[in-house]
């Protein structure tokens, strides 16, 4: 069982989330952004390969000296691999080519904090006050306002679009993904965890990178589409990772994961400002109850850790 963190370790968690939160923002941007530019697979596949480069040279001498922990590890670090690389973001970037950015950062990042409280309760018997389960339900009453776009109709006869179940898959993966990284073993270093996982995310993807590549998915290469893979595999992957998951380590699971609730406000003034998406009042008043939720479950929780 998880001990309550104390008050510098929620201070730093918090912040960690934060920061990585403001990173990820763009990632739903770049993956509506680019979706007539590159297939899903490939620039997941570029992602993680560049971010595997870039930590190359401050990894490889802590590998060798950590490789007999890393093979003792080796099954759990393919979990962590495939369901937080392999899957998660190339489900967001397959969501991509069905739904707006607004919609993936809203449905992605509210749902995936309900998952992972569900398998930290189940899995590592985190205990859950009724604060952060009220603050649960109004970030899930923001993603149903968002869904009904406000009309009780539209709800009663929803359908989940292409993009919303691909989107949803992702957020299970990172879900998964979250609960792992709290049993990170203490004798991999956090940078080793990183490139490990990094390194055999993208070798699991390389198949399926051949595989759309044989299909007949082109890439347009361009200088913005080589600077949005740069900004993937430096920002949102070694140093967006490397907060979250030191975020993790320091406040638990199921308290991190509800600051990805933040990830969707970023985005949304994004998406307003660079694709020239539209933002609705439904879509406001929904952001207001998934922010709300948040503060709700975690500072409350907080005052009261």
């Amino acid at each position: 069982m998880m001990a309550t963190p104390d008050k510098k370790d929620l201070l730093a968690g918090t912040w960690l989330a934060i920061l990585a939160t403001v990173i990820w923002s763009g990632n739903f941007i770049i993956a509506r952004f680019a979706h007539d530019q590159i297939g899903p697979v490939s620039l997941a596949f570029f992602r993680w390969f560049t971010a595997t480069l870039i930590l190359v040279p401050f990894a490889w001498r802590k590998t060798r000296e950590e490789w007999p922990f890393i093979r003792k590890h080796g099954k759990y670090l393919f979990w962590v691999a495939i369901t937080g690389i392999t899957l998660f973001n190339t489900l967001v970037y397959i969501a991509g080519h069905y739904t707006t950015a607004i919609n993936m950062a809203l449905i992605g990042t509210t749902s995936s904090p309900v998952f992972a409280t569900i398998l930290a309760v189940l899995f590592l018997k985190e205990k859950i006050s009724a604060f952060r389960v009220w603050g649960m339900i109004l970030c899930f009453a923001g993603i149903l306002l968002l869904l009904s776009k406000g009309s009780l109709h539209t709800l009663a006869g929803f359908r989940f679009s292409t993009g919303d179940l691909w989107i949803l898959l992702g957020a299970l993966a990172f879900a998964v993904y979250s609960i792992l990284v709290r049993k990170k073993p203490t004798d991999i270093s956090s940078l080793v965890f990183l490139w490990v996982v990094f390194g055999l995310g993208t070798l699991m993807l390389f198949p399926f990178f051949i595989a759309e590549s044989y299909v007949g998915v082109r890439t347009n290469w361009s200088y913005p589409l080589l600077g949005m893979i740069l900004y993937l595999g430096a920002g949102t992957s070694v140093i967006a990772f490397f907060c979250w998951n030191r975020s993790i380590q320091k406040m638990g699971a199921s308290r991190t994961v509800l600051f990805g609730n933040l990830i969707p406000v970023f985005s949304t003034l994004e998406a307003v400002w660079l694709l020239d998406e539209k933002i609705s009042f439904v879509q406001i008043l929904s952001g207001f109850l998934v922010i709300a939720g948040l503060l709700l479950a975690n500072i409350r929780t907080t005052k009261n850790s």
